[in-house]
């Protein structure tokens, strides 16, 4: 088993008697779905739809004074918990960034349970997030009995596991939950209440009007830069985001893509060729019926 601490996550607690209905009248997720030990993915939308913040959430045991703990983006926890404190209005509620950062742990089972461990709801083979102050990383890695590598080594394996990290497969603020494939990683629940931007995401389930999506590719072994541009012959059809030991992640256009495939057209990144890893995902399934 390995394990990383992951030093480009923050933590920020929400608490208070409303903290609860609070959380899920703003974010993509049901909160009233959490407990202790259960993580949730969701995000913080703009009233148009989009993506300010994504995170992972769980509900803190009444040992540690309950709430809920955010891991989110570090260089954006100072604007998520300014944006939270936006929202409160005169609800009973405190949010607080903590001094705690984020283990990864995966590739086995863990040889004991720390309290503010979760399984990443994202993929079972992201494995469990505990929630720890960086000077214990090495304390928990041995108690749960994992080697602790290096952040880059989670990197490449959320790389190879095609799930998307904002700030290099997406651009904050400008990304539809569908692009990076929330819907498909259970960071949107469709049957909750409504939240902030509910209804654009809403249309696009129903309407299945996502044409933009992040995708898993193959490459050679060099990796282009991020943020270069995808290219079917010489018309651009997406970017490219993050890579790694030959696999990485782009967010394509996916009908551009598809009549690339279709009429033969490689793809290209930085004067690099690219395979999709499955190529069917850029295939537009049928209309979904409106409940």
């Amino acid at each position: 088993m390995k394990s990383a601490f992951l030093p480009d996550r923050g933590v920020i607690k929400v608490a208070g008697e409303d903290a609860r209905n609070f959380l899920n009248g703003l974010i993509t997720t049901d909160v009233d779905r959490l407990k202790p030990g259960l993580g949730r993915f969701g995000a913080l939308l703009t009233p148009q739809g989009k993506i300010i913040v994504d995170f992972l959430i769980t509900e803190a045991p009444g040992g540690h004074g309950g709430g809920f703990l955010i891991d989110c983006p570090k260089p954006l926890a100072d604007g998520l918990a300014t944006k939270l404190k936006f929202y409160k209005l005169r609800a009973k509620v405190t949010v607080d960034i903590l001094d705690l950062g984020v283990l990864a742990a995966w590739d086995g089972q863990l040889a004991a349970q720390p309290d503010l461990a979760f399984a990443d709801p994202r993929n079972a083979e992201l494995g469990t997030r505990i929630l720890i102050p960086e000077d214990l990383k090495q304390k928990l890695s041995d108690l749960i009995g994992a080697e602790l590598v290096d952040a880059a080594d989670y990197e490449a394996h959320r790389i190879a596991l095609g799930v998307p990290r904002g700030g290099l497969d997406f651009t904050y603020s400008d990304a539809f939950p569908h692009e990076t494939n929330m819907d498909r990683l259970a960071g949107v629940d469709f049957d909750k209440g409504c939240y902030v931007g509910q209804e654009v995401v809403s249309r696009m389930q129903h309407r299945g009007t996502a044409r933009t999506r992040s995708v898993k590719v193959l490459l050679d072994d060099l990796s282009p830069e991020v943020g270069v541009s995808v290219m079917a012959g010489d018309k651009p059809v997406g970017t490219m985001g993050s890579s790694a030991r030959g696999k990485g992640i782009a967010l394509v256009r996916i009908d551009r893509v598809a009549d690339a495939l279709d009429a033969g057209q490689p793809l290209t990144a930085g004067g690099f060729t690219l395979k999709l890893a499955d190529p069917e995902i850029v295939r537009i399934p049928a209309k979904q019926p409106i409940a």
